[in-house]
């Protein structure tokens, strides 16, 4: 049984797949045997010919249509047989021992279900891709206009946990998928992405469905989500939902009330419940308008010129 299997969604993203392929092949990964699938959404720009003709030893599944990074990720999982299951993005570059860093980390701690890397953007700065669960008030302060208004506001820097350097392991509540290792044994317990959610929110969900998952070898305790930041991947986010703005938009605050009515809403005072729907609705439009303005001033820019 190999130790890793690296599934890779891809929606549209040939050259940075390209470039996401080649640092695999590239980046020293000692002692680790791991094999590379590639999950294409139905791309349009010639993906699946660049995997089959400069890729020949990664396995290409090519889905008829587009069916999101969930169940577009869940559909590779069970043609694997590894210790460890990578959800890696298109858009990543893998550094050297990266991968090799999170299955000995992992293997070292026997109670983490998922393990996160360290992510990195273009320019080497950290991305926050680590976080605590959300709440209602991370939805009124983090990327909306209050937000804005109060730039180190408490709620906002605790949710990206900016109270801490990100430069040592430790137990989170939740990691992005962009770069998401899963136990094995974990994966038979709880399944992997919650195929309800198109894009978004499914790497909060299986975080938090780990951590309310009973660990089957040490009773009285959960899964644990982990951080390793020794494992170093760059990120050059957001390049596959660029390409779709305004359906991205739609499909994150939907995928934000779908997490909401699942974990929080038993929870949550009756008198408050209403007032959720409306305030992600209201986030969703103001989110779309803005992406408005911004367009239609780039294009006045372009017509007339910056000045």
């Amino acid at each position: 049984m190999l130790d890793l299997s690296v599934i890779i969604l891809n929606w549209n993203t040939r050259d940075l797949l390209h470039a996401c392929l080649n640092s695999l092949s590239s980046s020293a990964q000692s002692d680790l045997t791991f094999g590379v699938v590639v999950v294409d959404n139905f791309s349009q720009d010639g993906s699946s010919d660049m995997v089959k003709e400069q890729h020949p030893k990664v396995r290409l599944i090519a889905n008829p249509v587009n069916i999101g990074f969930g169940a577009g990720n869940n559909v590779a999982v069970p043609q694997t047989e590894s210790r460890y299951v990578l959800f890696l993005n298109s858009d990543t570059i893998v550094m050297e021992n990266a991968l090799t860093g999170l299955v000995k980390y992992a293997d070292s701690r026997p109670e983490v279900g998922i393990v996160g890397a360290k992510l990195l953007n273009e320019d080497g700065s950290l991305q926050y891709s680590c976080r605590r669960y959300p709440n209602l008030m991370t939805g009124f302060f983090r990327n909306t206009p209050l937000g804005k208004l109060f730039p180190d506001n408490k709620h906002a820097t605790d949710y990206l946990m900016q109270d801490w350097d990100h430069a040592t392991p430790r137990d989170v509540d939740w990691v992005s998928g962009a770069a998401l290792m899963l136990r094995r044994k974990l994966y038979d317990q709880i399944g992997a992405f919650d195929e309800d959610y198109f894009m978004y929110c499914e790497d909060v969900d299986l975080c938090y469905r780990a951590n309310h998952a009973p660990h089957p070898d040490r009773p009285g305790e959960t899964w644990k989500v982990a951080y390793f930041p020794d494992s170093i991947i760059y990120h050059y986010i957001g390049k596959s939902s660029d390409l779709a703005p305004t359906r991205m938009t739609y499909e994150f605050h939907k995928s934000q009330h779908l997490f909401y009515v699942k974990h929080y809403r038993n929870t949550t005072p009756l008198l408050i419940r209403p007032i959720i729907p409306v305030g992600i609705v209201l986030r969703s439009v103001g989110q779309l308008s803005l992406y408005r303005v911004r367009f239609y001033r780039r294009k006045l820019r372009e017509r007339f010129g910056k000045g």
